[in-house]
């Protein structure tokens, strides 16, 4: 219930509303939308703890969708989706937020809680990428040329 809290004061707060209005102006920039994705990537690469590699694994796929998208290869996301993705992800890297990322431990727990939230809200937009992932790598493995070599 705390989290959820957590999770309704970020979603009610100007830094989350800042980042939604910017979120428009990054789907439309694929060069942004890029940076923004190196940024979120890299600042997961500094966190640890137990749960940690489940986090960065959503947040892989997340990412990996981003990249899809921007590069026009999948664009079975819905708008509303895209820009709640956007927003979230660059509430995630602003050091500046609810709690500022320079607080030791606790600055990072807003970050956190707000991705969780997001993986969840958009779980069945993640499964229907995978699932379209899967098949691209199914397709591609399929078209490429079977090489053989001949023994004499």
């Amino acid at each position: 219930m705390k989290n959820k809290s957590l999770v309704s004061r970020i979603l009610s707060s100007i830094f989350f509303k800042r980042a939604s209005a910017g979120a428009v102006g990054y789907a439309r920039n694929t060069r942004r939308l890029f940076e923004l994705i190196r940024e979120a990537i890299d600042k997961s690469g500094g966190l640890s703890g137990a749960n940690i590699s489940v986090f960065r694994e959503q947040l892989g796929i997340v990412t990996r969708l981003l990249k899809a998208y921007a590069s026009g290869q999948y664009r079975a996301l819905p708008w509303k989706t895209l820009i709640r993705v956007i927003a979230v992800l660059i509430y995630f890297v602003s050091p500046i937020d609810i709690l500022p990322d320079f607080l030791p431990i606790v600055g990072i727990s807003d970050d956190i809680a707000l991705m969780l939230w997001l993986f969840s809200g958009i779980k069945d937009d993640i499964e229907n990428f995978r699932q379209w992932e899967s098949n691209v790598g199914t397709a591609d493995s399929a078209a490429r040329p079977v090489q053989t070599i001949k023994l004499s």
